[in-house]
């Protein structure tokens, strides 16, 4: 039995979902743990793209358990059309291999509305490049105790008196500071009474269900989302997601004891992207940031928003090795760095007259910061037809290499396109 968590080590999107869904035929149970449905994994398997908001990647396979932890935020309108857009591709989702956290928060319409409210309200230079789908007034709203959990649809006497209690102090924001229409409570019952119908069946208790998982000596596999980067206590704060994203959270936000994780992969996209706002020390605004961009699709798979591109950051990277606890490296998209003929990697920053070699927690010193590179040749060759990782040519081995070197910590796992058959498989961290 081993117990694995996935984590984004950079700004999140660099391909969690393939991974995951590589590890997943390794697993018996696929645990998401943090995050909403402003978080987006593409997988494409067979030439068939899917695209997943909130359910975990392992849906895919049959015969898998996948659970949605206590941390994760859920939209039910978002669930039930992902759940019903796989119906109809033929994997229709049952009880018997989804189970919801009774102690998940729901995201309710007003969240969703204030969130855009603020964001819209904000002068440019003050926005954060919020998704608009009401992930931090939701988690606000559980910090502040006044949240909905997914346990009160089996309850729905007590959603409505939650219900009521909110709607209150939530209209009188849409109407009074942000002059918006206020929302109606009995649509709202009407429609979650009916999201309550169809969702009962799958809510339970998660940790139990992991532990009985553990003692029966199953393989577990913990699916985050977003990056380290958009941690809310260690990402450039304040733009940054609501939630822990660093391993850590895997305990909490699923309900297991630490002592029971074994190994935690960090996915590492072979260059750095962004999407939104926010500080980009090593961003390229020329004809090489443009032709990453174009050649990687870097555009968002939950907001469509075009990532901001640039070389490799090994000062992020090493802050998520720290952070995370990473044991292994999945490197991706390196087929994408091929007919660059020279590759650079940053490896500390310039703040005026001092050298940095971690993320600076001052949000205008990182925003000042200016990457110092080292340079690498690179490689003119193809990469999507390899499936050995001595074929690979030998400036491609040097530069991963040079990226085990430099954070510490092994690469287990190379991808090199987009298909799940375009991976090479180094090292299974499933066997220790």
């Amino acid at each position: 039995m081993s117990t694995v968590v996935v984590v984004g080590s950079q700004w999140g999107d660099e391909g969690k979902g393939k991974i995951v869904d590589l590890l997943t035929r390794h697993a018996d149970c696929v645990v998401r743990f943090q995050g909403g449905n402003n978080a987006g994994h593409t997988l494409v398997v067979e030439g068939r793209t899917f695209i997943f908001h909130i359910i975990p990647s392992g849906i895919l396979y049959q015969d898998k358990t996948c659970m949605i932890g206590n941390g994760v935020i859920i939209d039910p309108a978002v669930l039930l059309q992902e759940m019903d857009g796989l119906a109809t591709q033929g994997l229709a989702v049952h009880p018997e291999r989804l189970l919801i956290s009774e102690n998940a928060h729901l995201i309710m319409p007003y969240h969703a509305r204030l969130d855009k409210a603020k964001e819209a309200a904000l002068d440019l230079s003050q926005k954060i490049g919020t998704t608009g789908r009401g992930i931090g007034p939701c988690y606000m709203d559980k910090v502040g105790r006044s949240g909905i959990k997914a346990g009160d649809l089996l309850d729905f006497s007590l959603f409505k008196d939650k219900l009521a209690a909110n709607l209150d102090e939530k209209n009188f924001l849409l109407t009074h500071k942000y002059g918006l229409k206020a929302l109606d409570g009995g649509e709202i019952i009407d429609s979650f009474a009916g999201y309550a119908a169809r969702l009962a069946p799958f809510i339970g208790n998660v940790s139990l269900a992991l532990d009985a998982a553990r003692r029966q000596g199953k393989n577990i596999l913990f699916e985050g989302a977003q990056g380290t980067q958009l941690d809310i206590d260690h990402g450039t704060y304040p733009y940054v997601t609501s939630s822990n994203t660093i391993a850590g959270n895997a305990c909490n936000g699923a309900g297991i004891g630490p002592t029971h994780i074994d190994a935690v992969v960090g996915i590492v996209k072979a260059y750095t992207t962004r999407v939104g706002a926010g500080p980009f020390p090593t961003e390229l605004n020329d004809a090489v940031g443009d032709a990453l961009q174009a050649k990687g699709q870097e555009f968002g798979a939950t907001t469509g928003r075009r990532r901001r591109c640039r070389w490799l950051d090994s000062v992020v990277l090493r802050d998520a090795v720290r952070l995370n606890g990473l044991t292994g490296l999945a490197l991706t998209k390196l087929d994408v760095l091929s007919g660059q003929a020279v590759l650079k990697m940053a490896t500390s920053y310039s703040l005026g007259d001092k050298t940095a070699y971690a993320m600076p927690c001052n949000i205008r010193q990182a925003e000042a910061a200016r990457p110092n590179y080292e340079s690498m040749p690179g490689w003119p060759d193809d990469l999507t037809g390899i499936h050995d990782f001595s074929a690979l040519p030998a400036t491609a081995r040097d530069y991963i290499k040079r990226i085990e070197d430099f954070c510490g910590v092994p690469a287990q796992i190379v991808s090199l396109g987009p298909d799940r058959a375009q991976t090479l498989l180094l090292h299974n961290p499933f066997k220790n």
